[in-house]
């Protein structure tokens, strides 16, 4: 889980470097810190804490970090950040539309932040995007700090929806072209848990999915020793399901 420690330092100096202390020697650094895989952390200078808040389902922060800009921290765990989250996004996103032959409809499990629904928009064939996701409070923080998807959550094409995504799932008799998840990881009493599941995938996605659609799903870390954590498990219950003629894509 994600830490946020701050110091105050005080240099310390003998003889003719001793008078510069008052002037230099006071400082307060702020870092966060994450703990990546056991015997691994990573950590980030920060510039300011921009908010940190509860809402019904996680914890949320918004810190301004020196090497990476805006990061968006939920639950202690760094979702992403303003320089590299095209990255992630992009991955997520355009393979799975450039395949399919007419992307017109698509559905996003989660997605609050607004990204992964900027990255869709930019595609001409799109007509609808609903985005759907259970956390209000952090969708109406993203509207209010990410100034780089503002456009996104203004396009008409979008629909925003607050609801958990397997009951909009089942309420709805449309299907899409592709479906995409952009969620949380499956820890157990989490608000995606259950989004993860064979069942979920069998009787909730897959009939929701036109023919030729597509699926896509973020799946956690796959490192040589960070898959273990959730890709792998996600991995093998998505092959339980999408067989022949359907496509399938994790990230």
């Amino acid at each position: 889980m994600g830490e946020i420690s701050c110091s105050n330092g005080i240099s310390q100096a003998n003889g003719a470097d001793a008078k510069n202390v008052a002037l230099t020697g006071y400082r307060k650094s702020c870092w966060y810190e994450e703990e990546i895989e056991e015997n691994l952390r990573w950590s980030f200078a920060l510039n300011s804490i921009l908010h940190t808040g509860e809402t019904r389902y996680q914890d949320i922060a918004l810190l301004d970090t020196k090497p990476f800009g805006k990061a968006l921290v939920i639950d202690g765990k760094l979702q992403s950040a303003e320089v590299d989250e095209f990255i992630y996004h992009e991955s997520l996103v355009h393979p799975a539309l450039l395949h399919h032959p007419n992307p017109k409809t698509i559905f996003i499990m989660g997605g609050g932040e607004g990204s992964t629904a900027r990255e869709i928009l930019r595609h001409k064939t799109v007509e609808k995007v609903v985005m759907c996701d259970i956390d209000e409070e952090v969708v109406e923080f993203c509207k209010s700090y990410l100034v780089v998807n503002k456009e996104a959550f203004s396009d008409p094409r979008l629909e925003l929806v607050i609801n958990d995504a397997r009951a909009e799932l089942e309420s709805r008799k449309e299907s899409y072209d592709v479906i995409i998840g952009d969620l949380a990881d499956p820890i157990e009493g989490g608000p995606c848990y259950k989004l993860y599941t064979k069942s979920f995938y069998e009787f909730v996605v897959k009939p929701r999915l036109n023919p030729e659609g597509i699926f896509v799903t973020q799946a956690g870390p796959a490192g040589i020793f960070s898959h273990t954590e959730v890709f792998s498990c996600i991995y093998n219950t998505l092959r339980q399901v999408f067989k022949c003629g359907y496509n399938l894509t994790l990230l």
